[in-house]
């Protein structure tokens, strides 16, 4: 099968981890199809967002195996996460204004809290 740019990034995957990756490390999590590869991935995010790649690490996770009452097995999807490092001088805002408005929310209920101690 014989996947077109717009195939290989599925979307981003937003998790704290993801965020504190971004935040501390500048590295972006992405889902991405389960054929691609580390090349197919910078070259998509080469085409589509337009920054330089400096690493890119894949990581499998397997679906989970269910069994039902009637001991009827099925499995959950197969995904493809990939940890991309931006080149220095790079940036790519992936969690946009909504991760500042959750940062200036916590900060405001932590004030509350040490100001009620």
């Amino acid at each position: 099968m014989e996947l077109s740019i717009y195939d290989i990034i599925v979307g981003p995957v937003v998790s704290n981890k993801a965020y504190r990756l971004h935040q501390t490390l500048k590295q972006i999590t992405l889902q991405v199809h389960p054929e691609a590869n580390k090349t197919l991935v910078t070259q998509a995010m080469h085409k589509l967002f337009n920054v330089e790649v400096e690493k890119v690490r894949i990581i499998i996770r397997k679906g989970k195996r269910k069994v039902s009452r009637a001991r009827n097995e099925s499995f959950d999807n197969l995904r493809k996460i990939a940890i991309i490092t931006l080149k220095k001088g790079q940036d790519m805002n992936l969690f946009g204004d909504a991760a500042m408005a959750v940062e200036h929310d916590s900060a405001e209920q932590s004030a509350r809290v040490q100001s009620n101690n």
